[in-house]
């Protein structure tokens, strides 16, 4: 598992090279997402676990570039229910492997039913990518350990490029705001591999402090709130510590109930500058911050480097530098899987084979 989180950044460059060349879409592999794009007025997703908040993430993203709306759906339910979406909308699966059975199912419905489909594995010769009207394969290379670290990354990097895609198809970004688009994506596997150092040895240096919790809260807002559910999976799945993700405003909610000596708290508190909905979210994240050290939670935060305000709050601050927004969901997910696996192997855990998981769901 370390050693895949350290190949983040040699997955994501392949990826973007096979999207993009000279600063804008490459046509050989980029036309056959725009044929699957054209004249679409809806997108329906379907996937499981981790690739599900992968999908979490299109939705926002998709709808917030593009005005596309965008329905998530776990693909072990949406392959046995009622089909009452209409023909023209196309069907997304998102999977690591390309064979799980659930997700499977669910675009041989979509296909049986009419709907162009689009694949996106990590594998270009599985069966998903096939049997899709098109594929848009990530290159993250053979992942063996069973918790996703770089095929959800370098799923997030197809994402984002989607969008970008759905904007152009629906005009509400020009070629000159899309390529300022592409090149800031283009830092992420040097922004990742520039702290990937720092961070390893922060969690290691504040991990000792939340080994013993027996439940952990991760909250994020807007694109970082399904980064936060997949910090939380990634903890179950590789610490065996219980672990749920919720958007911030919804912790009062009910879930803080639970927030006391045996729960802590991971706040994903990082901020665009520039950008006027990233700050608005932020200020929020403050707020709740502040209101949660009054009661006394432990808690973890990710933040930018220099935020004094989130520091002078918690001694437990992971630090990412300076981004653009959907650049600062990959700086925030990495230091979650390194939370994760460290708490593993604090724990005594085999963190590549967890009990009761396999790679790939292939029987229901």
């Amino acid at each position: 598992m370390i050693r895949e989180i350290y190949e983040q950044p040699e997955a994501l460059r392949e990826t973007l090279a096979r999207y993009v060349a000279n600063g804008y879409f490459r046509p050989d592999t980029c036309d056959p997402v725009r044929e699957w794009l054209s004249h679409t007025t809806a997108i329906l997703i379907a996937a499981s676990g981790s690739s599900r908040h992968a999908g979490l993430t299109a939705e926002i993203l998709i709808e917030d570039l593009s005005g596309i709306p965008v329905d998530v759906e776990y693909a072990s339910e949406y392959a046995y229910r009622p089909d009452t979406e209409p023909k023209d909308t196309p069907v997304m699966v998102i999977s690591q492997s390309g064979e799980t059975s659930d997700t499977l199912a669910a675009l041989r419905k979509a296909n049986r039913l009419g709907h162009r489909t689009l694949a996106v594995t990590n594998v270009p010769s599985s069966r998903m990518s096939i049997e899709a009207s098109a594929s848009f394969a990530t290159v993250a290379g053979r992942e063996l350990a069973v918790p996703a670290t770089k095929s959800f990354t370098t799923q997030l990097l197809n994402i984002y490029l989607l969008a970008l895609l759905a904007s152009e198809s629906r005009g509400t970004l020009d070629r000159t705001q899309i390529e300022t688009r592409l090149s800031e994506l283009s830092r992420v596997p040097f922004l990742v591999a520039a702290q990937l150092d720092r961070w390893y040895q922060r969690v290691q240096s504040i991990s000792q402090q939340f080994r013993e919790f027996k439940s952990v809260l991760f909250l994020g807002r807007g694109p970082h709130y399904p980064i936060a559910r997949e910090g939380a999976l990634k903890l179950k799945e590789s610490a065996y510590v219980h672990a749920e993700g919720y958007p911030s405003g919804e912790l009062k909610h009910g879930p803080n109930a639970l927030v006391g000596d045996d729960t802590a708290l991971v706040f994903l508190a990082t901020v665009d500058r520039r950008n006027p909905d990233s700050l608005q979210r932020y200020t929020r994240v403050l707020h709740l911050l502040e209101d949660m050290v009054k009661q006394g939670a432990s808690i973890i935060a990710v933040a930018n480097v220099g935020d004094r305000a989130v520091e002078a709050m918690t001694p437990y601050t992971i630090t990412v530098d300076e981004a653009a927004e959907p650049e600062l969901l990959f700086c925030e997910v990495v230091p979650l899987q390194l939370l994760a696996y460290v708490m593993a192997v604090d724990r005594g855990i085999d963190v590549d084979r967890p009990r009761n998981l396999s790679k790939a769901v292939l029987v229901d």
